[in-house]
């Protein structure tokens, strides 16, 4: 937790001063002490010069004059010292001679005019890829207790957590910890009205600098997306419910509080009241307002509450709904399918488990009972996921009692009212509660939750179609995406898919917002996993989509991936993160090939078989006496004759559809040597690009822009 605090701690200048504290040169600009013994010459060098830029000014020490050899040769060696440090080598080959604090006034010198925000954000930089977890060993903030972020009461800017900038003037780094190690990302001021814009990677999270005052900390909130807007209302703060409604544009990542209001007779200002707080209710898009379903209050009513919110005259609205509602409740799930809601679960206010099911409907808001359901439902159960798919099958995975937390998934054919549980491929989710789901097409994305020993940290993605597990990424340490009780949302940016997670509860309240671009790899990789397992899972949730779409998203995700590493042609890193892929996908549809081939030959065997028993079948006929004929004409052999026929068309027609899907992986089997061409073109570029860096200096290397052509 120490790592992920040091990325979301303080803001620049604070943040310098605290690591120059930890470096040894002292927390304010009047204190200049070496810097500790524990870094090696070459850093403390960069280390001092940095500080001196930042707190001082531009150096004004002149170069050693040329009778002073010892001098001369001093400010000579430094500045190979620097060149060599900036080629990432463990130790210096020029450090033998001994480096006193006069030289280090060359390596001040070297910055020029480099301004002194630019200087601070360079020397957080250096010391956190020297030691990434600093922060926690700062004697004055190590020691702070884990409690609310809110109870504190620091600035507006201490809330931002953001790899890219923290606050609205000064750049900054951040360090997001995932399971192949720290990743730093560094960005411009001029940058922060991208948005979304900024999230380079996929499957990885990132915590993007966020603007406004910043919310607070809490879990089991509602969460929902409106007009490009994410909207969060209530929740639990230390044991108190929340009544805030707070929205976070999504085009500026910027924070905002909206000032509503409840209203319980007509639209009269005098007949406003306050929100009832709540939490653990649902928050679900409506048209152009939102839903508020459930969830628990102070003062539970009988029936469970609906309230409506309308952005335009910020006032929430309790709406009067037909039919028999369920008891009140909170924990429950509420997915929309198509214009209901149904609602499944739950603890009610007597903290009483449920696995009871209900249906709202709209446009009538009426509720219906939906007691008449067959087969054995999941147990009763909160703080669930659920999902839809196909506008037909209901999803429920995973869920808590007050001792066992679930990792069984249940499906509801919502038109044969039938629940069962089928089997599933992939990895295995572990057990889970107060965990986040969100689909995006046919994947369903399942974040955080905990199992009464630790939070989640691994990110899962289930295929509804075929029912394949496939993990997305993973996190380490106690950060706020291992809690329980946080929200996430999906949306759409510039043609592309986003993740956005907020809030939940690890042992602290957390307020950070974290997104994620998924890939949409594993739409391509649940389809060619295991063919005999998509067959036996597809009886339970069947798939849609004729072999001809499937050939047209193969072809789509294809040159969606051409275009990603044609666009990011020259990041060798990205290069280096789709080789693996690359590599599977060739060996996935080379094995697809083969399946595809042996199944082809079978049904042209088949083909050929029927084809002859036809040739037989005629030839027969052409003997048939007149009363034979008549007899044929009676309804059992006319009803064999037009099912041989029809087998036959059918047979006919999978030839063709698999002559078709032969020729498309011949075309993909092109495309992939173009991706492969056009990656080793780029690790060329990469390479090319690294020997020309070399030449550029330390201060190029610092600011991380390439050295000029010569």
């Amino acid at each position: 937790m120490a790592t992920a605090r040091a990325s979301a701690g303080l803001a620049y200048p604070d943040r310098f001063y605290a690591a120059s504290t930890y470096a040894g040169f002292g927390g304010s600009p009047r204190s200049s002490s070496p810097a500790a013994s524990r870094f090696q010459n070459d850093v403390a060098l960069l280390l001092y010069g940095l500080y001196q830029q930042a707190t001082v000014g531009p150096c004004t020490v002149p170069k050693p004059r040329a009778w002073n050899p010892v001098e001369q040769s001093k400010w000579t060696r430094i500045s190979e010292m620097i060149i060599v440090s900036s080629n990432n080598r463990t130790e210096c080959k020029q450090c033998t001679l001994l480096v006193d604090w006069k030289s280090f006034e060359t390596s001040w010198y070297g910055l020029g005019n480099m301004a002194s925000t630019e200087a601070m954000r360079l020397f957080v930089k250096v010391l956190e890829e020297e030691d990434p977890a600093w922060y926690s060993r700062v004697p004055e903030l190590a020691g702070e207790p884990v409690v609310d972020v809110e109870m504190l009461k620091p600035k507006e800017e201490l809330h931002t957590l953001s790899p890219y900038q923290n606050g609205n003037s000064l750049p900054k780094t951040k360090t997001v910890s995932t399971e192949s190690g720290i990743v730093t990302e560094t960005n411009d001021k001029d940058v922060i009205s991208e948005g979304l814009g900024l999230v380079g990677m996929y499957d990885q999270w990132i915590a993007p600098s966020v603007s406004g005052k910043i919310p607070k900390p809490r879990y089991t909130h509602g969460a929902a997306v409106l007009h490009e807007k994410m909207y969060i209302f209530g929740g639990n703060h230390n044991g108190r419910y929340l009544n805030d409604l707070q929205v976070l544009d999504l085009k500026t990542l910027k924070w905002s509080r909206i000032e509503a209001k409840a209203l319980d007779g007509p639209l009269d200002s005098s007949t406003a009241t306050y929100v009832v707080p709540s939490a653990g209710h649902s928050l679900i898009p409506w048209g152009d307002k939102l839903l508020c379903i459930g969830g628990h209050t102070k003062d539970p009513s009988e029936t469970i509450a609906v309230r409506e919110f309308n952005p335009q005259t910020c006032l929430w609205t309790n709406l009067k709904t037909n039919g028999k509602p369920p008891i009140s409740r909170g924990g429950q799930s509420a997915t929309l399918v198509g214009n209901t809601v149904v609602i499944f679960g739950g603890e009610d206010a007597k903290r009483s488990l449920l696995n009871d099911l209900h249906v709202l409907v709209l446009e009538t808001m009426t509720w219906e009972d939906v007691n008449y359901a067959v087969g054995t439902p999941p147990s009763p159960r909160s703080v669930h996921a659920a999902a839809c798919h196909a506008d037909r099958y209901l999803l429920i995975f995973g869920g808590g009692s007050y001792t066992t937390c679930f990792n069984d998934l249940h499906v509801l054919d919502l038109q044969t009212m039938e629940w069962s549980r089928p089997d599933q491929q992939g990895v295995t989710p572990g057990p889970r509660a107060g965990h986040a789901g969100v689909t995006v097409g046919e994947n369903w994305f399942i974040t955080g939750g905990g199992n009464n020993v630790n939070g989640i940290s691994e990110t899962l993605v289930l295929s509804m179609a075929t029912l394949v597990w496939s993990v997305v990424t993973t996190v380490e340490g106690r950060v706020p995406l291992a809690s329980e009780g946080l929200s996430l949302v999906t949306t759409t940016y510039k043609g592309e898919d986003f993740l956005l997670s907020f809030g939940g509860y690890n042992g602290h309240y957390n307020n950070e917002v974290f997104v994620l671009k998924p890939s949409h790899l594993s739409d391509l990789q649940s389809r060619i996993i295991d063919g005999s397992a998509s067959h036996s899972v597809a009886v339970v949730v069947p798939t849609t989509k004729t072999s001809r779409d499937m050939e047209l998203e193969i072809e789509a995700t294809q040159d969606k991936k051409i275009k990603e590493i044609e666009v990011d042609n020259g990041d060798s890193e990205l290069n280096v993160r789709h080789e693996g892929a690359v590599e599977n996908l060739v060996d996935a549809l080379r094995t697809e090939k083969e399946e595809l081939e042996a199944t082809l030959q079978k049904e042209q065997l088949q083909n050929l078989q029927v084809k002859q028993k036809l040739a037989e079948t005629e030839t027969k006929n052409t003997e048939l006496t007149k009363a034979d004929f008549l007899k044929l004409l009676s309804p059992f052999y006319w009803n064999m004759l037009a099912a041989e026929q029809s087998r036959c068309f059918k047979l006919e027609v999978d030839v063709a559809e698999l002559r078709q899907k032969l020729e498309t992986l011949g075309s993909v089997e092109k495309e992939v040597e173009l991706l492969r061409r056009q990656k080793a073109a780029a690790e060329q570029e990469a390479l090319n690009a690294k020997q020309r860096q070399v030449s550029g200096g330390v201060w190029g290397w610092l600011a991380g822009t390439p050295p000029s052509p010569s």
